[in-house]
């Protein structure tokens, strides 16, 4: 009979990144902030740990890897857009690790991506709806009140609506103004409507500081508890649709767009970096003639946002002196 006899050497635990590929992770990451590295962190996490159960190095991974990668997220009912946001971010990293003289060359340079549909399948909502939800938010407190038309007037992203403090409220050429940080860090000060405005005075009361909107406990209102505030006001309003605050932000681009405001307005007041998101955002509520008009409306040189006034809840556009008849009238007819 034999027996065994336990032994005390230590095992060596091999680090799960070199210096070089931790070093290039956490250069890349730096570059960002807020929502945006938290998406490019989760990306990153699970293509590390694809690579992991692999036994491949980071700095290993060849093109064909990538694909595989990407075919195994679709594989498992991932959305395109999803499977593409993962695929760029993985191209930005090998980008920034061949400027930075880790890599020789990017493996994800020529990788090939999901196609996205030309509109967006996003639950969409009709300009009845959007009003329905404006109503029930005016008759509820005034914290639902004022988060909502931000959401829906404003078109504000969530992050941009509970990031808001107090301090950043403003009065510029007898209009109050809210600053906002939106993505990439960019400062714009937007124009609020008074109904906004009459609800972010009931909102703050005699507070001077401190966030705009606050949860229960006090604390800043995050983008959870936004979406639990939106989904009790479309319940009210009878909407069976599935409604977050980034339905209402489409919602608002839709019904500018349906109301004769040119794309390019839209797309500065959205802060989209193309038209073409915007068009894609918006694409639910476009028929064909209404989408290839907008285009061609795009202007070729930065004009001045047109401010959008807010009635009752209907959206109507101040056309500008400016601005030429013939395309007024024409986006008007669209627009009804």
């Amino acid at each position: 009979m034999t027996t065994t006899t336990p032994s005390a050497a230590l095992v060596t635990i091999q680090p799960a990144f070199t210096d070089a590929e931790r070093l290039a992770l956490a250069g890349f990451l730096a570059g960002y902030r807020g929502l945006t590295r938290e998406a490019y962190t989760l990306d990153l996490r699970q293509f590390t740990a694809w690579c992991r159960t692999r036994s491949f190095p980071l700095f290993s991974v060849r093109r064909a890897g990538i694909e595989t990668f990407a075919g195994e997220l679709e594989a498992r009912g991932r959305a395109r857009a999803t499977v593409t946001r993962r695929l760029c971010t993985i191209a930005g990293f090998c980008k920034y690790a061949v400027e930075e003289e880790l890599l020789d060359h990017s493996p994800a340079a020529h990788v090939r991506r999901p196609r996205l549909d030309q509109e967006s399948r996003a639950t969409a909502l009709d300009r009845n709806e959007l009003g329905a939800i404006l109503v029930a938010a005016g008759l509820g407190p005034p914290t639902e009140h004022a988060l909502i038309s931000l959401l829906a007037l404003n078109g504000l992203r969530v992050s941009e609506a509970t990031g808001a403090d107090i301090g950043h409220l403003g009065l510029e050429r007898g209009h109050r103004t809210l600053t906002v940080t939106r993505k990439g860090g960019k400062v714009v000060t937007i124009p609020l409507a008074p109904r906004t405005a009459r609800a972010i005075d009931l909102v703050i009361g005699e507070r001077t500081e401190g966030p705009l909107f606050r949860a229960a406990d006090g604390r800043r209102l995050d983008r959870h508890g936004a979406a639990r505030i939106v989904r009790r006001a479309s319940r009210r309003a009878g909407i069976s649709k599935s409604v977050s605050p980034h339905t209402l932000r489409l919602a608002c681009i839709s019904a500018a767009l349906d109301a004769g405001v040119p794309l390019r307005d839209v797309q500065e007041a959205a802060s989209h970096a193309g038209p073409r998101t915007t068009m894609r955002q918006s694409g639910t509520h476009q028929p064909g003639p209404a989408r290839h008009l907008h285009r061609r409306c795009v202007h070729r040189r930065s004009r001045p946002i047109t401010l959008i006034v807010y009635a009752r809840s209907s959206i109507r556009p101040v056309q500008p002196a400016w601005q030429p008849r013939a395309r007024r009238l024409c986006l008007g007819r669209i627009g009804r």
